[in-house]
């Protein structure tokens, strides 16, 4: 009965005729979408007829439709699949030129990401670096921002300064990009937060007065607070430790940062042959420091760093670059040292804390936090403070008494803030 009342309908059609309902119906069966045709495609091996076919519907999408595969695509498989066959057709440089060159110009800044990020992902080739630089060359303004964060916005070590300083051979390519960005620079009122790891975001080497691995009371607010709107907390932390090809020094560090709160990392990382001595230390952390600078020169840097191993050497490296805008140099004093040191770094710009609640004081004091961001991480340090398992209670009794002479300092300059705004 379920089957004669399906196939019931009201009148007879005229004979030979096809119901126009069936008719659309069936057109619906046979439709495939391309996003899960392409998807298909790159699940498996692909010879030059899937090749062709892969080509043909990137070719056949309209904007929106290219846009939404590019972005919902695996785009790293797209181009490791596709080949420039030696004595056939020339695929990959076929489908690099399509989406970095003849429809760049239909390209969202998350699309572009995808193509260069694709190309970077795995061994680029010299037609994918010269892709990259035509996506590159091809965006400009904030544009050219947006694609820069982008790509360092991807969660691993895939990040820009690994793609233009390590991942492209061709020096012409790299001398191109650089010098298309530094055109292209303009100021937008952002600013870059660079942090060293160890002793500045968790105690992991010469700070033995938190026990091991403690995240510092205030830093994730402090580090938000400077930051606050612009990266989503997406902070660089530069540090000594290893780069290697495979990127799983660095793949690891930014899962560390990440389980512990630090957002968006994006890690900067040395080479072996210089993590030896604070000196060297101090060296490899400024090259990478300009080299990160010619990346994004529209932006001026704040660097939190401490005093354990080379940071102040390094930050007043920093302050002296000229034209390098830097805003701050903050150094989380590790080593217990003397006031008078202090001062002498202190009229140099160095700027030496014990607690973050210090750190924002001065921050406030530079005009980089207003009163409230003050507030927030000085309240942020107190509760996360609380916390902490010591070791020992003479060991907590130190670090209270740290952050109690700075909320005292900063609970004094918000109140005669306060008094100004009433």
């Amino acid at each position: 009965m379920q089957i004669q009342a399906w196939f019931a309908y009201p009148s007879i059609p005229t004979p030979g005729a096809v119901p126009l309902t069936l008719v659309e119906s069936a057109a619906s069966f046979d439709a495939v979408d391309p996003v899960d045709e392409l998807r298909d495609l790159l699940r498996h091996h692909t010879g030059r007829k899937q090749e062709a076919r892969i080509l043909e519907i990137l070719r056949g999408l309209d904007t929106d439709e290219l846009n939404d595969a590019l972005v919902q695509l695996d785009v790293a498989a797209l181009f490791s699949t596709m080949d420039d066959h030696s004595t056939g057709p020339k695929n990959l440089t076929a489908v690099v030129k399509l989406l970095s060159n003849e429809r760049l110009d239909e390209l969202t800044p998350d699309s572009r990401v995808a193509i260069v990020t694709g190309m970077q992902t795995g061994r680029t080739r010299t037609v994918e670096e010269r892709g990259i630089r035509d996506v590159f060359l091809g965006t400009h303004g904030a544009d050219l921002t947006a694609l820069k964060n982008g790509i360092d916005g991807g969660g691993d070590h895939h990040d820009l300064q690994e793609l233009v300083f390590s991942d492209i051979d061709d020096e012409s390519v790299k001398n191109e990009i650089l010098a298309h960005i530094q055109r292209e620079a303009v100021t937008n009122g952002d600013r870059k937060v660079l942090s060293d790891i160890d002793d500045t975001f968790y105690a992991n080497w010469v700070d033995l007065r938190f026990p091991k691995k403690t995240v510092y009371p205030g830093v994730r607010q402090f580090y938000s607070e400077l930051d606050a709107a612009r990266q989503g907390d997406r902070i660089a932390f530069v540090t000594a430790r290893p780069n290697e090809p495979s990127g799983t020094v660095k793949d690891m560090t930014i899962d560390m940062l990440r389980s512990k709160g630090a957002g968006e990392a994006v890690v900067l990382a040395g080479r072996i042959t210089h993590f030896v001595g604070n000196d060297r230390i101090a060296e490899m952390k400024y090259k990478t420091f300009q080299d990160y600078r010619a990346l994004y020169p529209e932006y001026p840097f704040v660097f939190v760093g401490d005093s354990g191993q080379g940071d102040p050497k390094f930050g007043l490296a920093m302050l002296e670059t000229p034209n390098s805008a830097v805003q701050g140099v903050f150094i989380h004093d590790v080593v217990n040292t003397s006031a008078a040191d202090r001062q002498i770094w202190r009229e140099r710009g160095v700027i030496f804390f014990d607690t973050y609640t210090g750190a924002a004081l001065e921050a406030f004091r530079k005009n980089l936090i207003g009163p409230e961001a003050l507030s927030r991480i000085g309240a942020a340090t107190v509760r996360e403070m609380r916390t902490v398992p010591y070791e020992s209670a003479a060991q907590r009794q130190a670090r209270e008494a740290d952050l109690a002479r700075e909320v005292m300092a900063a609970n004094a300059v918000l109140s005669a803030e306060l008094q100004i705004r009433l």
